[in-house]
């Protein structure tokens, strides 16, 4: 299963896989981060599709076309903001994880690309979302043999070292 994952530094919006997961904002028209990279990177039909969804609650994806990107589809995905892990954040990021993965097997798709969701400016700790993110994707994949690939698209050197502490600890 190890060749199912896969921790990459770079762009996200630069992969060509089914679905890139977008890091959304509960509007889903865009911002900073991922989530505005991928709304430039996709140009104003993505966000003029965003419109007609009246947003998403933290926890829960929606899927939308990739348009100008060279993913096929995005899946967006609210998480939770850092309040020390005591307002449910572990629970919500996971059931982020979950209903992305629930879109990509509704829709057939053999690959799918995420971003460290919740790490950046909602502040979630860098290790744990990690932690969660490998955990959700090693079940997916026990689970969906049409999913062959994952990626875990990291934004710098720690974050890809995350990725891969995480993945040695939910190994063992």
């Amino acid at each position: 299963m190890p060749e199912r994952i896969e921790i990459v530094t770079g762009d996200i919006t630069r992969l060509a896989v089914d679905a890139i997961v977008n890091a959304a904002s509960s509007s889903l028209l865009g911002g900073g981060g991922v989530d505005g990279a991928i709304h430039r990177a996709a140009g104003p039909e993505l966000l003029a599709e965003c419109r007609t969804l009246n947003g998403c609650p933290t926890g829960e994806a929606r899927l939308t076309k990739g348009y100008r990107l060279p993913a096929r589809h995005v899946i967006h995905t609210v998480g939770p903001v850092w309040h020390g892990g005591k307002q449910g954040e572990p629970e919500l990021l996971r059931s982020c994880y979950r209903n992305c993965f629930a879109i990509a097997r509704q829709q057939g798709f053999s690959s799918v690309a995420f971003p460290a969701i919740s790490t950046g400016v909602y502040r979630y700790p860098l290790l744990e979302a990690c932690r969660i993110a490998v955990e959700e994707a090693r079940a997916a994949l026990a689970e969906n043999p049409k999913l062959k690939k994952v990626y875990f698209v990291a934004f710098s050197d720690e974050a890809q070292r995350a990725y891969q502490d995480a993945f040695q600890e939910v190994r063992s």
